[in-house]
């Protein structure tokens, strides 16, 4: 299965709640922190709630 390769690019102050909650699921905290998840619709749907805060790269 490929993987996501998910950076935060922009921080969280004044940001909605679920926006914020999604970004602390994801595990980013920090600009400029990267995780790596899996490349699962859940995932998926998360990057869309907050695309605007990140970068996403696809790797295998």
């Amino acid at each position: 299965m490929s993987q996501l390769k998910i950076t935060q690019l922009r921080g969280l102050a004044g940001r909605k709640p679920n926006q914020r909650e999604t970004m602390r699921t994801l595990g980013l905290r920090k600009i400029g922190q990267t995780v790596t998840r899996p490349n699962t619709s859940t995932v998926r749907g998360q990057v869309d709630t907050v695309g605007h805060l990140v970068s996403v790269e696809e790797v295998e």
